[in-house]
């Protein structure tokens, strides 16, 4: 089987196309756990044909094999790899089609691509999170629809030198019953107006991942909503890199999120499956 692997600011994935649309989800599933397990990839995404006049489609797995709504630096990649190989239309304006809904993205530059975000299908900014021992108060975020969840946490800038006590709040957190299809959990510590580092634990990896696009986007959500980003863009210092975002407020939720980053082509190959 043919496969390219790419990352966006260190999130990693294994892309395959399956462009006639012949595999099977459980097909996929396994083949997600045995490529991401063997080239320690944060996810699969498999390009599929268009529903309706996109230039095609994409399925995202977690590493674990399940089925995720959308990613988005899965996506800045996928529309590379659209780009480069003649999937896509107009590098202008790459048309996806995600099990969340339509993204469309653009090439900036050879290796700068931006990706407009799912619009918020739900947003709680002050939902209490509880686990077995504490109650965390979160801005509870649905990109999309079904929508990708995402829990942003703000935690103290020292506990990003503690990495592992961190890794079990967000495993706590994660699976905590106020998140009914659990949650991608966003933690966050201001570092100047605008700017914030972060970092996500991200559900089906299981862990800390080295960037998280959709992350990113619901952290800007969270921003914009306590009025902390008055003209709208962000800077989210992640442990791969530095992603950007810009959105807009509309009443009580977000509209237009532009996620910007880098991509990366690792490697190409025949893997055996």
């Amino acid at each position: 089987m043919r496969y390219t692997k790419m990352h966006g600011a260190g999130n990693s994935f294994v892309l395959i196309e399956d462009l006639r649309g012949g595999q099977k989800g459980e097909d996929l599933s396994v083949l997600a756990l045995r490529l991401c397990a063997a080239k320690h990839a944060d996810g699969l995404i498999v390009l599929r044909p268009p529903l309706a006049g996109e230039d095609f489609g994409m399925l995202f797995y977690n590493a674990d094999g399940s089925l995720g709504e959308m990613c988005g630096n899965g996506a800045r990649c996928a529309a590379r790899y659209g780009v480069e190989h003649g999937l896509a239309r107009d590098a202008r304006e790459v048309r996806i089609r995600a099990t969340a809904g339509e993204v469309r993205a653009r090439r900036i530059d050879d290796e700068l691509y931006e990706v407009r975000l799912n619009d918020p299908s739900v947003v709680d900014p002050a939902r209490d999170a509880v686990t077995e021992d504490r109650r965390v108060r979160c801005c509870y975020v649905e990109l999309g629809e079904p929508g990708i969840p995402h829990a942003v946490v703000e935690t103290a800038p020292e506990d990003f030198a503690r990495l592992d006590a961190l890794r079990e709040r967000g495993r706590a957190l994660r699976r905590s019953a106020s998140f009914p299809r659990g949650a991608n959990v966003d933690f966050i510590s201001e570092l100047a107006p605008g700017r914030v580092r972060a970092i996500t634990f991200e559900r089906g990896v299981e862990d800390f991942t080295l960037a998280c696009g959709t992350g990113c986007g619901a952290i800007a959500v969270a921003l914009l909503l306590a009025g902390r980003l008055p003209e709208g863009r962000a800077e989210i210092e992640m442990p791969g890199g530095t992603l950007g975002v810009t959105l807009r407020r509309e009443g009580g939720t977000a509209r237009d999120i532009l996620l910007t980053g880098p991509t990366a082509v690792v490697e190409e190959g025949e893997a055996e499956v």
